[in-house]
């Protein structure tokens, strides 16, 4: 990849693509890595983009949640690697990065199923047409949009108090 088109790729979609994964993370910092490792992963693909198969944004967005998916795999084999050693697996996030209805908004997220975190997730943290969501899912437009449907809802559940 030449570095004018990785420079234009980069000023244009990592914004974005780190507020999915901020979103998705709930945590700033790892977010941030996760972005570096998801262009890195750019830089060091053997299959270069091709515009035949998806748009830039959705080529993007796969490897930043193949990278999001990798990460979660590698935590949880610590995860139980610790436990069998007897460590605490649990450290207490960084406070200074957060806001003070983080909390409430992440235990309403874990109310979702997968498919809906990861649908809301992309559209309102990547700041995705719904379209974009639908290809990087590999579902069609009705299952990605009905999946933001669902997992709105119940966030609104979640969070309004009753009566609001």
């Amino acid at each position: 990849m030449r570095p004018e088109h990785f420079e234009r790729l980069f000023a244009e979609h990592a914004e974005p693509l780190l507020g999915y994964l901020t979103y998705r993370t709930g945590n700033r910092a790892l977010a941030e890595d996760l972005l570096a490792d998801t262009f890195e992963r750019v830089l060091r693909a053997r299959r270069p983009f091709d515009p035949r198969k998806a748009s830039e944004k959705t080529w993007l967005y796969t490897i930043a949640l193949n990278c999001l998916t990798d990460h979660v795999r590698r935590q949880a084999a610590e995860s139980r690697a610790l436990a069998r050693v007897g460590q605490p697996d649990h450290v207490e996030p960084d406070r200074a990065d957060s806001f003070h209805d983080r909390e409430d908004l992440l235990a309403a997220l874990m109310t979702l199923s997968e498919e809906e975190r990861e649908a809301v997730a992309l559209r309102y943290g990547g700041d995705l047409p719904v379209k974009e969501v639908a290809r990087i899912t590999g579902t069609n437009r009705t299952t990605a949009e009905a999946r933001i449907y669902r997992g709105l809802k119940r966030l609104r559940a979640w969070l309004e108090p009753e009566g609001a």
